[in-house]
């Protein structure tokens, strides 16, 4: 994935990475959408496929390279 290129991500899959960077955990994200702690960990699986990063923080790093934080 080059650097200047935003992955394709669903709507969802941009709310959970934004409150994930923002520092909330797998049990606050599920607790504020509404989805159970194991929708939140398949969302995050899909997410570091897509983006090929390994873990929260790159993911978190991601967010604020292609601004999904508010």
């Amino acid at each position: 994935m080059s650097e200047t290129t935003a992955p394709a991500l669903t709507p969802r899959e941009k709310q959970i990475l934004a409150l994930l960077a923002d520092g909330s955990t797998y049990w606050g994200i599920a607790r504020q959408l509404g989805i159970s702690r194991h929708t939140v960990d398949t969302h995050l699986r899909h997410l570091r496929h897509k983006t090929r990063t390994s873990n929260r923080t790159q993911l978190a790093v991601l967010a604020l390279q292609h601004g999904y934080l508010s």
